[in-house]
C-alpha cells in the first residue's frame, strides 16, 4: 500500500469540481488517501454519477491498497472520459498495473496517455518507469535462465561500461567472443571499451585489431571503419586512415563525423566541400560548423566564416566534437 500510496504523491490536475467533493479532491491532492476516500465515499452519496466524484475516490482506492476496487471506475474514466479527468484515470489505472507487475496491461494504457499528453510530467515518468521495471525483469530471466549464454557476458559488459569499468568490461566482451566468435558488434564494443580505457600505443593497437576483426564479419560496419581510421590519424598514418574515413562515409551517407575526419586530411577547396556536406546532413553539428569557418577563413572567404561564426553563436552550447547522433546510437546497433 505504501508504494502505490507513494506514487501518486505529486499527481497534479489542473479541473473545476463542484463544492461537494471539493475537500475530498484537496485531501487527495494533500496525500491525506484514507481521508479523501472517505469523503468521496460520502460525497458521492449525494451526488451519484459525478464523474469528478468518481474519478478522484477511484484514485483515493487505489492509493490505499483498493486498486483491484477502483480499477473499473479508473478503466471506464480513461476510455470515454475527457480533458484531465481521463488522463488523471489513465495515470491512476498505470501505476495500479504497474504496482501488480502486470506490465502487458500497462502498456496499451501508458502509450494512449503519451500519444495524448506528449509532454506531461507524470506521464512520462510512468512511461520510463515501466521500461526500466521491464529491463530489470528481462535482465533477471536472462541471468537466471541462460547463465552460460554469450549474451550474458554481453550485457553484463554493457553494465559494466556505464558503470565505467572498462578493464572489466573488456574482460567480459572477451568472454562473449569466446563463446560466439560469429556475433557481430562484439569485436567493435571490445574495440571501444579499450579506447575508453587508455589511449596508450598498445591499446591503441589493440582496438584496432578488434575494430579490424569487426569489419572483417560485417564490411558495412561504417562505425568500425570510422575508428579504424582515427587510430590511424593518432599514430600519423595520414594516408590510410583517410581510406578509412572515405569508405565509412561511403557506408553510412548520415555520418557527418567521417566527412570531418576527412576534411582534415585534405586541403582547399576539397576540405570546403566535405565540410559543407556535412554541414548540410546536420546543420546542428558544431565541430563540422567550426571547422568549415575555419576553412572558410583559410580560403579567404571572411564573410562566409562570419555566418558560420553566427551560427556557432546561435547553438549556444560547447562543441560536442565527434559524439552526434550517430555515434551515439552506435551501442545500439543490431546485435
Amino acid at each position: 500500500m505504501r508504494a502505490i500510496s507513494r506514487a501518486f504523491t505529486g499527481l497534479t490536475a489542473v479541473c473545476a469540481f463542484g463544492q461537494d467533493v471539493g475537500t475530498g479532491v484537496e485531501q487527495f491532492h494533500k496525500g491525506q488517501y484514507a481521508a479523501a476516500r472517505q469523503t468521496l465515499e460520502r460525497a458521492l452519496k449525494d451526488s451519484p454519477g459525478d464523474a469528478h466524484s468518481t474519478t478522484f475516490l477511484a484514485l483515493s482506492r487505489a492509493a490505499t491498497g483498493g486498486c483491484k476496487e477502483a480499477a473499473p471506475a479508473l478503466a471506464a474514466q480513461f476510455n470515454s472520459g475527457a480533458g484531465d479527468l481521463r488522463r488523471l484515470a489513465g495515470v491512476g489505472l498505470a501505476q495500479c498495473h504497474l504496482a501488480g507487475s502486470r506490465f502487458d496491461e500497462a502498456y496499451p494504457v501508458i502509450q494512449k496517455l503519451e500519444e495524448q499528453n506528449p509532454a506531461d510530467a507524470d506521464v512520462l515518468y510512468l512511461s520510463a518507469k515501466l521500461h526500466m521495471r521491464a529491463w530489470n525483469g528481462a535482465v533477471y530471466r536472462m541471468f537466471q535462465k541462460t547463465p552460460a549464454s554469450y549474451r550474458v557476458n554481453q550485457l553484463s559488459a554493457e553494465i559494466l561500461e556505464i558503470q565505467g569499468k572498462y578493464a572489466e568490461a573488456a574482460a567480459e566482451y572477451r568472454k562473449a567472443i569466446s563463446k560466439n566468435p560469429a556475433a557481430v558488434n562484439l569485436h567493435y564494443r571490445l574495440g571501444r571499451a579499450l579506447l575508453m580505457e587508455s589511449h596508450a600505443p598498445e591499446a591503441l593497437d589493440a582496438a584496432r585489431k578488434e575494430f579490424e576483426a569487426e569489419l572483417a564479419l560485417n564490411p558495412s560496419d561504417a562505425a568500425a571503419e570510422y575508428q579504424v581510421g582515427q587510430i590511424l590519424a593518432a599514430k600519423e598514418n595520414d594516408t590510410e586512415a583517410a581510406v578509412h574515413f572515405a569508405r565509412a562515409s561511403e557506408l553510412a551517407p548520415d555520418f557527418p563525423e567521417a566527412l570531418v575526419a576527412l576534411s582534415k586530411l585534405r586541403a582547399g577547396d576539397e576540405a570546403v566541400a566535405l565540410l559543407e556536406r556535412a554541414v548540410r546532413l546536420q546543420p546542428a553539428n558544431e565541430a563540422a560548423r567550426y571547422s568549415l569557418m575555419l576553412a572558410y577563413r583559410k580560403a579567404g572567404r571572411a564573410a562566409d566564416a562570419l555566418r558560420q561564426k553566427e551560427e556557432l553563436d546561435k547553438l549556444q552550447k560547447p562543441p560536442e566534437g565527434e559524439f552526434t547522433e550517430f555515434l551515439k546510437k552506435l551501442g545500439e546497433k543490431p546485435k
